[in-house]
């Protein structure tokens, strides 16, 4: 064969074997679309189940909520402290440094929650109409059950800013705490029930 001159297609064949099918790429390509949606339910179509904080071309945004209608919605959190029982005597008797950990914490946890929308950068400004935290002393297991309601009239929820005050409490009890103990563990912090919105009511199972 001269030089620069093309091998025939026949001769390529015979060195390198058949091309791949288009058949067979695009069997791999439904393979892959298999995978994406084989955990969406059953007859409901993807596009319901894009995250809203996630744009078209998969960039961060946050949420446009201007075409919403105002209502009432409030959210109720939770999470719980285990002290461990050194610091848990301490607390109950009131006998830390830094001074009444329940009390701190319950003003931290409040305004965690009117600070949301400057610490979750997608979360939106809203005007809150009540926030309530409260903190009790578990001797069960040694630890601090923490509770938050958050409530507002607007066009988006108040799952965040419940979620926050319960979070803050927990880390202000931590901070509270830790020359008593290291060993203090913030766990469970989730929301336990919603109400308004165009998803309706919701509260936690079990």
């Amino acid at each position: 064969m001269h030089s620069g001159s093309f091998m025939p297609h026949a001769e390529m064949e015979m060195i390198f074997g058949e091309p791949p099918s288009t058949t067979h790429a695009g069997s791999i390509s439904n393979q892959v679309m298999d995978q994406k949606t084989k955990f969406l339910p059953p007859n409901i179509h993807e596009s319901q189940h894009r995250l809203s904080h996630i744009g078209s071309d998969g960039e961060a945004q946050m949420v446009d909520v201007s075409l919403k209608e105002i209502s009432k919605r409030s959210a109720v959190a939770s999470c719980k402290v285990f002290l461990g029982k050194k610091a848990f005597v301490l607390v109950s008797a009131n006998q830390l440094a830094k001074g009444d950990v329940l009390g701190v914490a319950k003003i931290a946890g409040i305004i965690g929650a009117k600070q949301t929308s400057n610490l979750i950068p997608l979360s939106h400004n809203i005007s809150l109409s009540h926030v309530q935290v409260n903190l009790t002393l578990n001797p069960n297991d040694y630890s601090v059950d923490i509770c938050s309601e958050a409530s507002t009239t607007e066009r988006t929820g108040v799952e965040m800013e419940a979620m926050t005050a319960v979070s803050i409490a927990g880390l202000t009890v931590y901070d509270m705490c830790k020359a008593a103990s290291k060993d203090i563990q913030i766990t469970n912090v989730r929301l336990e029930k919603k109400t308004g919105g165009k998803s309706g009511d919701w509260t936690r199972e079990g």
